[in-house]
């Protein structure tokens, strides 16, 4: 429950698999929402944390969720980057983000009856990954591509050359449905891949 300019509705959680389950994007350190992922999950074992980048919307209530389950954080480290003034344009970091594993491009995390393929999607963020879903042909994409809006692209941390290669990466991909962090889900997702393009 974070809605804002940048964030729609709210940061979208997302429970993959059954049994053994990953969640992705736990969010924001907010307890009511800790409360909800918990009830949601009281019959499932939570193998993993998933983290598809470390802005502050995204990523720190993954801590606590390992307290809770014991599920190991997965997730790629950002290389912040620092302007010669110290100016920062994206003030919104976890720099406290320290993942169990740490995710590539092309790596697949796997669980009970389910993989994910990381699929490296910098630009909004330098440590941004996509998580392919082949069983469904779905892509949670993350802040990468939205129905709702286009994606912040600030730097020094986030780079326009780096997020319009990885849209253009998207359009070599075969998923059907895009997840997005926030906002609706998209069908058919290429020809909104392209119009962002």
């Amino acid at each position: 429950n974070n809605p804002g300019p940048f964030t729609f509705k709210g940061t979208n959680t997302f429970i993959v698999g059954r049994g053994k389950v990953a969640i992705i994007d736990p969010g924001q350190d907010d307890a009511e929402h800790l409360g909800s992922l918990l009830k949601e999950v009281r019959h499932e074992t939570v193998s993993h944390i998933i983290v598809t980048h470390t802005h502050m919307d995204h990523s720190p209530l993954a801590v606590k969720l390992k307290l809770a389950t014991g599920a190991m954080i997965c997730g790629a480290v950002l290389n912040s980057k620092q302007d010669d003034d110290g100016l920062r344009l994206d003030a919104s970091i976890d720099h406290d983000f320290g993942p169990d594993v740490m995710v590539s491009d092309g790596d697949v995390v796997e669980g009970a009856g389910w993989n994910l393929e990381c699929v490296f999607t910098p630009g909004h963020l330098g440590n941004h990954m996509a998580f392919s879903l082949p069983e469904e042909k779905s892509l949670l994409v993350g802040d990468h591509v939205m129905a709702w809006a286009t994606t912040v692209v600030a730097p020094p941390d986030g780079n326009m050359n780096d997020y319009m290669g990885s849209l253009r990466k998207l359009l070599k991909r075969d998923e059907t449905i895009y997840y997005p962090a926030h906002g609706p889900e998209k069908r058919k997702p290429l020809a909104l891949v392209r119009a962002i393009l």
